[in-house]
């Protein structure tokens, strides 16, 4: 990608408002509103938003916290006279000075995105290319595309930046990507349709919601194959791991519930949540799981301890891919 397909949109999606506020935030893709959204995860308010992003469905923030990147699932023509294939955008929001700094032209709609812990490389899975791309954060392009697998959806990177696993919803497997030769050097089994997915916090362990069959799978790492299965529910979606590693969250569109899950034991709590709980995020340091709703414009605040309602958050649009600057 040459730095002329880079377009400088200065304030023209500036922060509408801000506010004072303690640490953590956390930005939300909120989709149909064509916004990012800021919550202080210390009074559970919107803060802030960023307009002008069209559908932001995925979305991470580099390890300092300056910048916060979002990928559109939408694909749309650079003009009326592009005779290229049809493109997604990457939006760098500075949100310090109050505006995107500039947006990236990526192949293919963007379902989620990851980010390397150096912050170099933001990993991005476009379901209907099968593969991800990675945008350089120091020449601000996509320097790479590696096929990974029919409709890759979630990818998760290891805290040494290593390794990057990527579900293939087409094909029941995850790609276990290599980061110094970008290349997929093993094929995980994961169970019927995996979707969302995280690490273990002992990494030795990948956790898999196929949502299509209802469950959540245990994917041993070193042998590659799912080593434990967990009925949970109908339309399984979102799925984040506790800040002590030792509960899993997971959302049942279907059946309007919150599980919150210990696989060790496979004791289970239930929160009923509706309509139709969607994405989450554990927010790290606050105790609390923030749940979107696919059918309404809220989050809910959830404890993680006792898996308890706290409260609600009013937004715009619908939650998709949540991040948290600490």
């Amino acid at each position: 990608m040459s730095k002329k397909s880079i377009l400088v949109l200065g304030l023209a999606a500036a922060l509408i408002s801000t506010a004072v506020s303690a640490k953590p935030l956390v930005y939300v893709a909120a989709g149909s509103a064509n916004q990012i959204l800021v919550i202080d995860a210390a009074t559970d308010k919107v803060v802030g938003k960023f307009d002008g992003i069209d559908n932001p469905h995925s979305i991470v923030s580099t390890p300092d916290g300056e910048y916060v990147l979002s990928g559109s699932l939408k694909e749309k023509k650079l003009s009326k006279a592009d005779k290229g294939p049809a493109h997604s955008t990457i939006y760098l929001v500075h949100p310090e000075h109050g505006h995107v700094m500039l947006t990236i032209k990526a192949e293919g709609m963007i379902h989620h995105q990851a980010i390397t812990p150096d912050g170099r490389y933001v990993i991005s899975t476009h379901p209907t290319r099968g593969n991800i791309s990675l945008t350089d954060l120091q020449k601000n392009e996509v320097v790479k595309t590696v096929a990974t697998g029919p409709s890759p959806n979630y990818a998760t990177v290891t805290p040494d930046g290593k390794t990057v696993y990527v579900s293939n919803s087409g094909n029941g497997t995850i790609s276990e990507v290599d980061t110094a030769s970008w290349t997929v050097k093993r094929t995980l089994e994961a169970g019927p349709g995996p979707e969302h997915i995280v690490l273990s916090k002992d990494g030795t362990t990948i956790y898999v919601i196929n949502s299509g069959a209802g469950v959540l799978s245990a994917v041993d790492i070193s042998m590659g194959k799912v080593a434990k299965t967990y009925q949970l529910g109908k339309r399984l979606h979102g799925l984040d791991i506790s800040d002590d590693g030792t509960t899993l969250f997971i959302t049942s569109k279907k059946d309007e519930r919150l599980i919150a899950l210990d696989p060790r034991t496979d004791t289970r709590r239930v929160l009923p949540l509706s309509p139709s709980p969607y994405h989450l995020e554990t927010i790290e340091g606050t105790g609390k799981v923030y749940v979107s709703s696919s059918n309404s414009p809220k989050i809910w605040v959830i404890d993680q301890k006792s898996a308890q309602l706290l409260g609600e958050i009013k937004i715009t649009g619908e939650g998709h891919q949540m991040t948290t600057v600490q």
